[in-house]
């Protein structure tokens, strides 16, 4: 999708990420609600702005704003769908109060064993949430403990992205055990499921083809 930004709005959205990333939320919000009003269907601006929302500790207006992305781009827009699914998992009791905002935070843990460490201790705690296990995945030891992960998460009742990557690394998994056909299923799955990205879909479609050349 394209979209037509007047320069002034991604003048705004830019000194908003970089209000943001100083810390200061209050000012960041104002800005990028100023680039949201000059380019209404971009998703960007909102898209900053749940996440700063989140960084704040105000997850309801977070939620409201990922709504938001989602309606302008209802098939995926980076992690929105992942962590709107994530919020509406915590206001509806199934994650506890403030998770959410914990569970981004992962994101730049450095250590990789501290890391897998936590992400154990959630799924243990919160077995049906597919983001905690996706991201186990990627630490697995084993290409085994890696399949065993990307089963459980897709248990889970994963959100549209989270299924994508799940389902990617699945097939690519299979791939790499030189198991094609059960690489070929999944990928057959990815085209077949309307939820899946536009990139998931798009890979899947390139791989088949490859499949029939060969």
């Amino acid at each position: 999708m394209t979209y037509e930004i007047p320069p002034e709005a991604e003048r705004l959205h830019a000194e908003g990420r970089a209000a943001g990333a100083r810390g200061d939320y209050e000012h960041a919000l104002a800005l990028l609600a100023q680039a949201a009003d000059l380019a209404p269907d971009w998703p960007y601006p909102p898209y900053d702005a749940a996440f700063t929302l989140l960084l704040a500790g105000d997850t309801r207006g977070a939620q409201a704003m990922y709504e938001r992305v989602e309606a302008l781009s209802p098939r995926g827009f980076f992690t929105c769908r992942t962590t709107l699914d994530m919020l509406r998992r915590e206001h509806a009791g199934w994650l506890s109060p403030g998770f959410s905002r914990a569970f981004m935070s992962l994101e730049w843990m450095a250590d990789p064993a501290e890391k897998k460490r936590i992400l154990v201790g959630i799924t243990r705690q919160f077995p049906d949430f597919p983001p905690a296990w996706m991201e186990l995945a990627n630490l697995a030891a084993s290409p085994d403990e890696r399949m065993h992960a990307l089963d459980r998460g897709l248990e889970g009742g994963p959100d549209p992205d989270t299924k994508t990557t799940l389902l990617l690394n699945k097939a690519g998994l299979h791939a790499a055990n030189g198991d094609l056909a059960s690489a070929t299923r999944v990928y057959r799955m990815l085209i077949d499921d309307p939820e899946v990205t536009p990139t998931g879909e798009a890979f899947a479609r390139a791989f088949l083809q490859n499949q029939r050349r060969g």
